[in-house]
């Protein structure tokens, strides 16, 4: 779940070359013609009706623009105006275009040359089995293209034994890959999770709103057990129950180099929060974990919360279902990880005079403690910097906050002043709350 991306437009004209030569007689056999030394197009044959040129003396324009409408009109598919625009930018985005299969093959074709695309965003674009099979035949050619987006394209089980097949390859330069929304099930899951045990090149992979179930999640787990490249998986919004559940921690045990999981929106419930407190004792690797939306109830936040005393890496532990108590045993356990953030949304049992005093604006009790003072605001937060600049990394102002003891500052107060102060760099500058302390 995070990944606005529209690049701007630039002139059509793009310098001739000549085109590839490709080892894929089925798709880019166009692309064997000899080179061409004349920029006129030769008459087209109105007879064509595919790619597979047979003539080997038939000349084409070089030019990446001439050869996808050529494409587009042998292949009897509208050409896409944006794509044309766009072909030396670096982000592509065609999502919702109505491609189908023949309108993404024609894109293929003229991608397969192409050294400036690295994204390519093809979602909902009804492309099939068909589409990726063009798509993955094209990276065989192309390594500049990087990160490839064909989520909700009904992709389902052959969909996913082509994209396996070319992992297993593992003959691409694509690092990122989204697959959301492809109606994926259990086999799929199989597919996959075979290719991702012997390939190590992607890093980013978008698995969810698909329809893995239990069996999907023990097959998964064993990946992520042997696995040693990714670093950021999505499975939320799928079918995992406990069963589930049990299967992806046992595989997170002994995975060093995964970062980020999103396991929103399943169905872990209490059961799959214990096995998730057992593995957060052992895992040493990931900084982000979503388990929002999974029945979790006071209990299962409690075994939860065991495995956080024994967590030095994890980051940030979003939308926890929390009661008074847990929010006592966080504080506790932020004293030992100030580093770690759990973001929650409901806090269950609190009357609703604590509920005001949990969320009182941090601003404000900052500025009482420092008129108490008589100090500047500005001054006081200085004090907590080390080298008494007015910046301080994120981290470190932290950490700072939630150990002193001057400050009547709770961890969800501190969360909300450092959204305040921070300058989306990394860095807080107390400079701006001065400006902060006005509104």
């Amino acid at each position: 779940m995070d990944y606005d991306e529209l690049e701007p437009e630039t002139e059509d004209e793009t310098e001739s070359v000549p085109a590839p030569h490709s080892s894929d007689e089925t798709l880019y056999c166009e692309a064997e013609t000899l080179p061409t030394v004349e920029k006129e197009k030769p008459p087209r044959e109105s007879s064509e009706t595919d790619l597979e040129i047979e003539d080997t003396e038939r000349f084409f324009t070089t030019g990446q623009k001439d050869l996808y409408l050529e494409a587009c009109k042998l292949l009897g598919t509208v050409p896409v105006s944006y794509f044309i625009r766009n072909m030396e930018e670096p982000h592509m985005n065609l999502n919702h275009h109505g491609l189908g299969p023949k309108g993404t093959k024609a894109i293929a074709i003229a991608l397969v040359s192409n050294t400036a695309v690295t994204k390519l965003e093809l979602e909902d674009n009804s492309i099939t089995e068909e589409g990726v099979l063009s798509l993955l035949e094209m990276l065989q050619e192309n390594y500049y293209l990087q990160e490839l987006n064909i989520s909700n394209n009904r992709l389902g089980l052959e969909g996913a034994r082509i994209i396996s097949d070319f992992l297993q390859r593992d003959s691409s330069s694509i690092w990122n890959l989204e697959l959301s929304g492809n109606h994926l099930k259990e086999e799929a899951a199989e597919l996959l999770s075979q290719a991702l045990s012997t390939n190590y090149r992607i890093k980013r992979l978008d698995l969810s709103h698909n329809q893995f179930s239990d069996a999907g999640g023990e097959q998964l787990g064993q990946m992520l057990g042997i696995n040693v490249g990714l670093m950021s998986l999505d499975l939320s919004w799928n079918h995992f129950h406990v069963r589930g559940a049990v299967a992806l921690c046992n595989g997170l045990r002994s995975n060093v180099t995964l970062k980020k999981l999103d396991l929103s929106m399943n169905g872990f419930g209490n059961e799959g929060a214990l096995a998730l407190g057992e593995v957060l004792r052992l895992n040493g690797s990931l900084a982000y974990l979503d388990i929002s939306g999974n029945d979790i109830s006071n209990e299962g936040a409690s075994k939860l919360s065991r495995g956080l005393e024994y967590n030095e890496n994890l980051k940030v532990l979003k939308n926890v279902l929390v009661t008074e108590q847990f929010v006592k045993t966080l504080e506790g356990v932020y004293a030992v990880h100030p580093q770690l953030n759990v973001e929650y949304k409901t806090v269950q049992g609190f009357s609703a005079k604590k509920t005001i005093l949990l969320w009182k604006n941090p601003i404000k009790v900052i500025q009482n403690y420092a008129d108490q003072q008589k100090i500047t605001v500005v001054d006081l937060l200085k004090s907590f910097n080390p080298t008494g600049t007015m910046k301080m990394h994120v981290g470190e102002f932290r950490k700072a906050m939630t150990q002193q003891t001057k400050i009547p500052l709770n961890r969800l107060q501190i969360t909300e002043l450092i959204k305040r102060l921070d300058e989306r760099t990394g860095m807080v500058n107390f400079s701006s709350f001065l400006n902060t302390a006005k509104t």
